[in-house]
């Protein structure tokens, strides 16, 4: 078993600041002013994909929903690849703050009962944040987009991992690492097919995603 968990502090952190560890960003706003036009373009972004998806996305549809010169887009970003690469990166940290706050607030006596309220993250976030059920953590744009050395998938397997060992105090194994990245995918797997018919995520299809990877983490691989 994993223990109990041991429930870090809630940062309070705001959701919507760009990502400090990687960036595709040019250079960095040095002032509020450039990082709330930077945040602009990143909710244009947002918005043009919910609409017309990756192949509609372009720097010029950007500028003009930003209300930005396109000259103040290419200040920041070279071209709309690294656009959706900063918000793709603004995703997993949303994600990740919500999952850390799901971790410090419930009652989880194993490390693999947070699964239904993290996937149940995942769903709302599909459901109303912005651009999310179009490019999610980037694969529309390209399957190595949130780093250049590993898929998007791992990426996210890997933020994932820490926040579940820094919570139950669970040893990081290889075992450990395998599990959750397994887990990481056969859920995007069953995820996408509970949206490809139904926008808002088909409840019977979510609910067996987390059936399945609920028992496959409890019951296959268990860290001691």
């Amino acid at each position: 078993g994993g223990g109990t968990v041991r429930r870090p502090p809630v940062t309070g952190k705001n959701e919507n600041v760009t990502p400090t560890r990687s960036t595709p960003l040019r250079r960095r706003p040095a002032q509020r002013r450039s990082a709330e036009r930077v945040q602009r373009m990143l909710d244009a972004c947002a918005e043009i994909l919910d609409e017309v998806g990756y192949d509609g996305l372009s720097t010029t549809r950007i500028a003009q929903r930003a209300e930005v010169a396109i000259g103040s887009v290419y200040q920041f970003f070279p071209d709309k690849r690294a656009v959706a690469q900063a918000l793709a990166l603004r995703n997993l940290e949303m994600f990740g703050e919500r999952v850390s706050r799901l971790l410090a607030e419930g009652d989880f006596q194993h490390w693999s009962d947070p699964v239904g309220g993290i996937i149940d993250i995942f769903v709302e976030m599909n459901r109303t944040v912005p651009g999310f059920r179009t490019l999610r953590f980037g694969d529309v744009a390209d399957v190595n987009l949130l780093e250049e050395t590993a898929d998007n998938n791992s990426v996210v397997a890997r933020r994932l991992r820490k926040l579940i060992v820094e919570a139950f105090g669970v040893p990081d194994t290889p075992e450990l690492a395998r599990a959750i990245a397994i887990a990481v995918e056969a859920a995007d797997a069953v995820l996408k097919m509970a949206f490809r018919n139904n926008p808002d995520g088909d409840p019977a299809t979510v609910a067996e995603a987390k059936r399945l990877i609920h028992g496959y983490l409890a019951g296959h691989i268990d860290t001691p």
